[in-house]
C-alpha cells in the first residue's frame, strides 16, 4: 500500500507520459491484463486511458487493472488511469 507521499511523488513522475493503452467498448480481459502487467514490469509506471465508447466505470476499471495485475492504483483522473508496481528486474523508481 502507498503512502500520501509516495502517491504525490508517482503522480508527479506521471505527468509526463503518454498513455500507453486504451480501453475500449471490451472492457477489461485478460489478454488486457496480460500487457498491461508486462508493460509495468518494463516501465513500473504507465498511464491508461478510457475511450468514450466504454460502457464500464473508470473506477472499476482502474480496480479491475490494480488487481489483475498485482499493481497499485496511484490515480484516476479523468478518463487516464495511472498504474505503478515494482519491477523485480529493471527497478528505477526510488520512491521516498
Amino acid at each position: 500500500m502507498l503512502t500520501g507521499k509516495q502517491k504525490r511523488y508517482l503522480r508527479s513522475l506521471a505527468h509526463h507520459l503518454d498513455p500507453i493503452f486504451q480501453v475500449g467498448k471490451g472492457g477489461v480481459n485478460d489478454n488486457l491484463i496480460r500487457h498491461v502487467g508486462e508493460a509495468l514490469e518494463a516501465r513500473e509506471l504507465i498511464k491508461v486511458s478510457v475511450l468514450n465508447n466504454c460502457m464500464e466505470d473508470r473506477n472499476v476499471i482502474g480496480e479491475e487493472l490494480a488487481q489483475g495485475t498485482d499493481a497499485e492504483l496511484v490515480q484516476v483522473i479523468g478518463k487516464t488511469i495511472v498504474l505503478y508496481k515494482e519491477s523485480k528486474e529493471n527497478k528505477e523508481i526510488e520512491l521516498p
